[in-house]
Parts: C-alpha cells; structure tokens; sequence
C-alpha cells in the first residue's frame, strides 16, 4: 500500500507527466515497499515481547524468523529504498532519509509514549503521498497536502483504535497507550474524534475545484464508511470489536485512496 500511495501521490500532484518520467515513479514505487518493509521488520524485532503476549503467531514469537534474521532484512530492504531515492533525485533521498528516521524513533523512543507515537506512525503513512508528489514535480502540491492530512488524521483513529486491541500487552510492556493510560473508553472517543475530522476535511479538494466530479462517488462511500466505524466503536469499544474494526477501516482507505485517484485522472 506504500508503494501504491506514492504512485498515487504523484498521479495527485501531475497525472499528465505519469508517463513522461515513469522512471521516477518506478524508483518512487520501490522506495515506499522497501522502507516500509523495513521499517516493519525492525518494529517486528523491537515489539517481539509485546507480540509474544498479543500476537503470537507473528513470525518472530512463533520462531519462523529470528531477530537477526529480521535485521538483516530490514538492512537490506533499507539500503534499497535509499538506493532508488538517491536514483530519483536528492530531494527524494532527504525525505525519504526523516521518514526512515520518523519510524525508528517512533520504534525505539516514541512508541512507549502514547499519542505523540501515534503521530510518528500516521506522518510514516503520510510521507509517501507527499514524496509522490516530490518525485513528479519537486514540490508539494495543495491537494496531495490535503490527501496527506487526510491519511494523517485517519490513520491516527486507527493507531489508538489498535491500542484498545493491543492493551494487554501494552500494559506488561509499560506502552502508554491512551487505552493503557485513561482506558478503553476514553480511547475510543479519541479515535471517532480523528476518524470524523478525517471526514470533515475530505469535500475540501472537491470544494476547491482540485479534483473532478469522478471524486465524489468514492469519497462519499469512505466517509459513510468512517463515520459507520466510529459509530460502531464508540457504541461497542471492547477489544474484539476494535479488532475488526481496525481492520475495516483499512478498506475505507482504499476507497479514499481510488477517490483522489478517480478525481484526478
């Protein structure tokens, strides 16, 4: 989904130029999978304890994949990513060096601290639309700003909506999640908060005149979607319901995602 997001950044920021620098957009495409492949690996190898008491049938608590295994993985798919950034031009490799290094204090530092880790996660989700936009046209374009602030917001619903599902382990781990620190409930509310004002700005591309009529129908569709999910949270916020509801909310952002691709095409 990284790597799509990229492409979609760019087609966001000049949909005309897709086939004139398709280099870039393939080098784009390999760094968003890459890095956030990496970034996944070195989560999976720090969370591992975490993950023994929430999930563990993951790789590295069911013993398929050992942690150094990990990292060498994580080594690899990083020295790849940067590869293709520097081959698509050296404002790419700036920005996709801060995400890189987002993700891993997020890893190492910010994860432990509750909502601000959440915010480290939904930039990481954030950043490829934005550096979409970098490798097409140099600069950040007004509606891929707004896509980005989107993503940022929805994801940060879903973030503390995964710390209701996470709470277990999060506790033994000493994980201040809002659902840790102030319960359930509480988190729950934060997360339609974000959800809903992921909501409220999605008609402003359209109100702008940024994208077409096309953007209307799918948008439509993941708005009633979120706003759906924030209902069903807010009404039932136990752990087996934020689970699915964290995996549902992802469908919603594809939706969101062919929204802003329909609106420019």
């Amino acid at each position: 989904m990284m790597g799509f997001a990229v492409i979609v950044g760019a087609a966001l920021a000049d949909s005309q130029r897709l086939g004139e620098l398709w280099t870039n957009i393939i080098y784009g495409f390999v760094t968003g999978f890459a890095l956030t492949a990496a970034s996944m690996a070195i989560n999976d190898c720090y969370d591992r304890k975490i993950d023994a008491i929430n999930e563990p049938n993951r790789p590295i608590p069911s013993g398929s994949v050992t942690p150094n295994e990990a990292l060498a993985s994580a080594s690899i798919l990083t020295a790849l990513g940067f590869l293709t950034a520097y081959l698509t031009n050296p404002f790419c490799l700036l920005v996709s060096v801060i995400a890189w290094i987002i993700f891993v204090i997020y890893t190492t530092v910010g994860k432990r601290s509750g909502l601000s880790g959440n915010f480290l996660v939904s930039a990481c989700v954030a950043t490829p639309f934005v550096y979409g936009s970098i490798t097409i046209t140099g600069v950040v374009q007004l509606n891929v700003l707004i896509f980005a602030s989107i993503a940022f917001l929805s994801n940060t619903g879903r973030e503390i909506t995964k710390g209701i599902v996470d709470i277990r382990g999060d506790k033994a781990q000493n994980v201040k999640t809002l659902a840790v620190r102030y319960g359930d409930r509480v988190a729950a509310s934060v997360a339609v908060i974000f959800y809903l004002s992921a909501v409220a700005l999605s008609f402003i591309p359209w109100l702008l005149k940024l994208v077409s009529l096309w953007f209307v129908p799918l948008v439509v569709v993941t708005d009633v979607g979120l706003i759906g999910s924030s209902l069903m949270l807010a009404k039932n916020y136990s752990r087996e319901n934020a689970r699915k509801i964290k995996k549902t909310v992802l469908l919603w952002f594809i939706t969101g995602l062919l929204a802003f691709v329909f609106g420019v095409l």
